[in-house]
């Protein structure tokens, strides 16, 4: 044992230790000497609290540290992140508007003949799609921490499951999205196409896409986790996601059954929510039903990903294989 690393030497001998009990079998602890008394066990509250979003707060710190050294640490892989999207932004552009502008699409979609509205309408799609797209790039990845091993010391740490795979996702989605989101506010803003109720809606759209996409992530890294074929789910959830979630083509378009596939979908309801406070002037009155819908899918994902993760676990735990089923 003692060429190994200082490290395995401490774990070998934690696990040495948790293997005996701390006293034989039949045997019961020696009552307290006198004048002594046990430390009562602390009581939930908000110390306790405290202490839990400490913890939570550095797992996301670590989770976001770890992508940043693995995928996000060269500057090309930062400057793609604006390239690429405003690259499809444009495609996207510039295919719609000509056929649209020029047929009788125009009629049934108005807002295809104005420029100005037809690149927010699109904008605004590929905002979304970069917070919500980023989350199944970040879910792919988990293919690599089983190939490398690292996923058995993930789930060896002390942090907790459902914080980790919602650190994951979050850690990604914010390096992913962060210099999108900028650009296209400071577009938006220059070319005054936005038609906004008032400032208290910038938070709200903010959250509409946050909250949603962080859920999202969770729900797709508690299923990577313990299957081997994420390449299937990432292109499943390529194409087919912006195609019946309306990113670049709106949603009364499309057949009804893609419609009532696309609204299942958090993107869908996030899109909506976007589109109408940032490009139809709603408040907070017109987009309650759809804050509404948010709020319970984000209730959904959330609880799928803790079923997910605990039927994952104890499956591992009773067969040795990390597989959901």
């Amino acid at each position: 044992m003692t060429g190994l690393p200082s490290t395995e030497v401490q774990l070998l001998g934690l696990a040495d230790r948790s293997l005996w009990p701390p006293h034989a079998a039949g045997r019961t602890l020696p009552p307290p000497r006198p004048g002594t008394t046990r430390r009562p066990r602390p009581r939930p509250g908000s110390r306790d609290g405290g202490r839990t979003l400490r913890h939570a707060g550095k797992v996301f710190a670590a989770e976001a540290l770890k992508q940043h050294r693995t995928m996000f640490g060269q500057p090309l892989v930062v400057a793609s992140m604006l390239v690429w999207p405003l690259l499809q932004l444009a495609a996207t552009y510039y295919t719609l508007h000509p056929i649209a502008a020029g047929s009788a699409a125009a009629a049934r979609w108005p807002l295809a003949a104005d420029p100005g509205r037809l690149l927010g309408f699109l904008a605004t799609g590929a905002l979304a799609w970069a917070f919500f797209f980023s989350l199944v790039q970040s879910a792919w990845n988990f293919a690599y921490e089983r190939t490398t091993g690292t996923l058995e010391l993930l789930f060896l740490s002390p942090a907790d499951r459902l914080v980790l795979m919602l650190a994951n996702g979050a850690g990604a989605l914010v390096q992913n999205a962060w210099l999108l989101t900028c650009f296209l506010g400071a577009a938006a803003f220059g070319f005054g196409e936005l038609d906004v109720a008032g400032p208290w809606m910038y938070p709200v759209v903010l959250l509409a896409l946050l909250l949603p996409a962080v859920a999202w992530g969770a729900l797709l890294n508690s299923l990577m986790v313990f299957s081997r074929d994420s390449a299937f789910v990432y292109t499943v959830l390529d194409d087919p996601m912006w195609f019946v979630a309306g990113v670049r083509l709106p949603v009364f378009a499309l057949p009804g059954v893609l419609r009532v596939l696309g609204a299942a979908l958090p993107l869908t309801g996030s899109l909506a929510v976007v589109r109408g406070a940032l490009l139809e002037g709603e408040g907070l009155g017109e987009l309650a039903p759809g804050l509404a819908w948010l709020a319970a899918l984000c209730v959904l994902l959330l609880a799928g990903a803790a079923v997910a993760l605990r039927l994952g676990e104890a499956r591992a735990q009773r067969t040795g294989g990390l597989r959901l089923a």
